[in-house]
Order: C-alpha cells, then structure tokens, then sequence
C-alpha cells in the first residue's frame, strides 16, 4: 500500500493494520521455517508496510504533542 492510503485511515484502523500484519508476518515467518513460503517477495513487503502505518502514527502523534492537543 501507499502512504496516501494509510493517511487516509484513521487511528483504530491502522491500529488493526499493524496487528493484521504482524499476524501475516508471522505466519510467513512460519511458512519459511516449515519450507512452504512460495512468495518470498511478501516478507518484504508486509515489513515495510508495517513500518508505514507506524511511521503515519508516529507523525499523528508528533503532531498531537507538538501543538499540545490530546
């Protein structure tokens, strides 16, 4: 996905994003380790992907505590 994507997400759900993709990075770590990962390529993307949304919810909360609102 595109950072213009997750932007566009609110908190709650790139909340459940990050979960959604740790689980799917696990279990590809898994298929890995058991020898069945066919789409090696997958790994890479849901990692970066995982450091967008919380590189998104960084900067949302960056923002929040730089102009001092909660």
């Amino acid at each position: 996905m595109k950072v213009a994507e997750f932007r566009a997400k609110s908190d709650d759900e790139l909340e459940d994003q990050i979960r959604d993709l740790k689980k799917e990075s696990f279990n590809l770590r898994f298929q890995k380790a058991s020898g069945q990962l066919e789409n090696t390529a997958r790994q890479r993307q849901v990692r970066r992907d995982l450091a967008r949304v919380k590189t998104v919810l960084g900067e949302r909360l960056s923002a929040k505590s730089s102009t001092g609102v909660e």
